[in-house]
């Protein structure tokens, strides 16, 4: 039996207050590949999280992140996240480390869809897969993921530019379930998975094949976070 995992919506309250308030949505129509995807509204609250300057370890975001980043907990927090940034480099994907609100660290990582499928395809090559094996075997199940999928803005051919709006929308959906399918098939924790979702076309670098591509968010689960300060205040 496939793997089912049920798609959440990132609420905004997780741009306030990193991972601790995540709300569940209603189910949304499961792909063939058993995961649900979510709106796409949600990545609109994704890019506002990513959107400021906040890029690299050690980066402040509001005016308590420097003293909570500073303690213990944060610290096991941090080198939690660093095995997850070598995962993922292992894995060949780009991996990038930020903090929330909270000052814990979470990792970006991007996976090009040159590395992950065919021209217009939303299924894993050999090498994708043998990738997303090598970057699952990093994670451990204290760590929450995000998914979000995205497409380029070029036409099909025979489209308009609605019709290809639409089709590029599914492809990102349908690429971002593939990946959360193979992680969860790869032994990612079900729990582990809290939004699966496609963004559809996206712009936001220069070029097509850049701008092609499925992140993962790695975020300190509530339970890392409760061992982290139980450990810290030993």
């Amino acid at each position: 039996m496939k793997t089912k995992i049920t798609a959440l919506l990132l609420s905004a309250a997780l741009v306030l207050s990193g991972c601790q308030a995540i709300q569940n949505a209603s189910n949304k129509a499961k792909l063939g590949t058993g995961i649900g995807v979510g709106g796409a509204a949600v990545g609109a609250v994704l890019g506002a999280l990513l959107g400021g300057n906040n890029k690299g370890k050690g980066a402040a975001i509001g005016a308590a992140v420097g003293a909570v980043a500073g303690t213990t907990a944060g610290l096991i927090i941090g080198n939690k996240m660093d095995k997850a940034k070598k995962a993922a480099e292992a894995a060949q994907a780009e991996a990038e480390v930020y903090q929330n609100e909270q000052g814990y660290d979470y990792v970006k990582v991007t996976f090009p869809s040159g590395l992950l499928f065919g021209t217009g395809q939303d299924a894993l090559t050999a090498a994708a897969k043998k990738d997303l094996s090598t970057f699952a075997q990093g994670l451990t199940d204290d760590m929450d993921l995000y998914i979000v999928g995205f497409s380029d803005t070029q036409k099909f051919k025979g489209a308009t530019a609605a019709q290809s709006k639409v089709k590029n929308q599914q492809l990102s959906e349908k690429r971002a379930a593939s990946v959360g399918n193979y992680l969860a098939k790869a032994g990612v924790p079900q729990a582990r998975f809290k939004s699966v979702i496609g963004q559809g076309e996206d712009s936001t670098y220069p070029t097509f094949e850049q701008n092609r591509r499925v992140e993962v968010y790695v975020y300190p689960s509530d339970d890392m976070i409760r061992a982290a300060e139980a450990e810290a205040s030993k």
